[in-house]
């Protein structure tokens, strides 16, 4: 059995507005990815659906693609604020590849229950075959995990 679609978790010691805060900001996004692909990102933080800001990636942190250093936009494609926080991107690849990344955050009597998800299920056949999904392994998912659990319980700015 396959799947098109990562989902971990992790319970971090921070309010769900704490996590929210760095997860909506475009530097944050770059201070606790564990892939080493984004390099630096422009835009303000998200607020509403349809949101955009700009990232500087470099696949060969990933070492499977001779794409070298790009940008992608990141699109927000579901946003409740403090609760959930999704998006897709648009780069050089073009037409957009869909696959789909969030967080979603429950508050709990210890902070914060995060789960993080890849989805990848809405690729189009043109992309998936060409076998690099998924893009990001589970492991890396879980290791951002851990770097926004230090980030936020140790009060650091991702920024």
């Amino acid at each position: 059995m396959t799947t098109d679609r990562f989902d971990v978790t992790r319970q971090i010691a921070a309010s769900p507005s704490a996590i929210f805060g760095v997860l909506r900001s475009p530097l944050g996004h770059v201070g606790i990815d564990s892939s080493g692909m984004l390099q630096s990102a422009e835009g303000d933080p998200v607020s509403a659906v349809g949101d955009e800001f700009v990232v500087h990636m470099d696949r060969e942190a990933l070492g499977d693609l001779p794409m070298g250093r790009y940008d992608v936009t990141v699109i927000i494609t579901r946003y409740e604020r403090d609760a959930l926080l999704e998006w897709t991107i648009s780069g050089t690849v073009q037409p957009p590849i869909r696959h789909l990344y969030g967080y979603r955050l429950e508050p709990n009597e210890t902070g914060t229950l995060v789960t993080s998800y890849y989805d990848w299920s809405q690729v189009d056949d043109k992309y998936r075959e060409a076998g690099v999904f998924p893009v990001i392994p589970e492991a890396g998912l879980r290791a951002t995990l851990g770097i926004l659990a230090r980030t936020v319980e140790n009060g650091l700015s991702a920024a």
